[in-house]
């Protein structure tokens, strides 16, 4: 698995496949894993890069928020000599990916999210209590009480959540201590509203209605505000419609990676 050494850390990174340049950024607890089938998929059309955030996968740093992954987001960029890229980023990863747009808006093409906050408001209380020290450190303390919540918030999130449980399950236990509630903590402050107006860039937001970890009205939120932003909405899908419908995930995504910018 590639390396790229920042000032802030070092970054694991997947790459598949040639073409236009797309980059996939996981959620909280996540890793690059999440994209295993979407990079195979979308590798026949474009090079497709998945990030590790600081602090999950592979990747470490002494710092930890979702302003740090906006930056590491356009340093990554500027190590591979990626001009222009279109992002798409599941749950925290979307958020990212609509920041980068809004600071860096040269570097973005267009934006896909997926089950992602526009207000950290909309977040599980539960997650958002993660975002507390003392709550994460218990967490960790007593990794039952972790494992629990995960069950809850996956489980009975979709059509398959047990598999998706799975997949979690085995993403959080990379995850560093600090990790765990720096970037919750700073995800629940977020509020995109201001910034959305002023993205002049095709953006797609897939959310689902069964979604437990972030309330599934964010994509009116993104709607209403983002100018150029569309919704795609799955009845039967929770957060992770990439694993609850994929076949309508990958045809939706790679629909919407090819149609032209008509906004600029």
């Amino acid at each position: 698995m590639p390396t790229l050494v920042t000032d802030q850390g070092i970054v694991h990174y997947q790459v598949f496949g040639r073409g236009r340049p797309v980059i996939l950024l996981h959620g909280w607890l996540g890793s690059w894993a999440l994209w295993r089938s979407t990079i195979e998929h979308l590798g026949a059309e474009y090079r497709t890069y998945a990030i590790d955030f600081f602090g999950f996968g592979e990747s470490r740093s002494h710092e930890v928020s979702v302003d740090l992954y906006v930056d590491l987001v356009n340093q990554f960029m500027y190590r591979l000599g990626i001009q222009r890229a279109a992002l798409v980023g599941h749950s925290m990863g979307g958020t990212v990916s609509l920041g980068v747009a809004a600071r860096y808006p040269e570097r973005v093409a267009k934006v896909t999210v997926i089950g992602s906050p526009i207000v950290g408001s909309s977040l599980n209380v539960f997650l958002k209590l993660s975002g507390y020290p003392h709550v994460a450190k218990l967490s960790y303390k007593l990794p039952l009480l972790k494992d629990s919540l995960i069950y809850l918030l996956t489980r009975f999130g979709g059509p398959n959540g047990a598999l998706t449980y799975k997949m979690v399950r085995e993403d959080a236990a990379k995850v560093a201590p600090d990790a765990f509630f720096q970037s919750i903590g700073t995800l629940a402050q977020v509020d995109l509203t201001p910034d959305l107006p002023r993205l002049n860039i095709p953006i797609l937001g897939m959310y689902g209605q069964r979604d437990l970890i972030v309330k599934p009205d964010q994509g009116k939120l993104l709607t209403k505000h983002a100018p150029h932003a569309q919704e795609d909405w799955y009845e039967n899908a929770g957060h992770f419609p990439m694993m609850d419908a994929p076949d309508r995930f990958r045809a939706t995504l790679r629909g919407f990676l090819a149609q032209p910018n008509h906004t600029r």
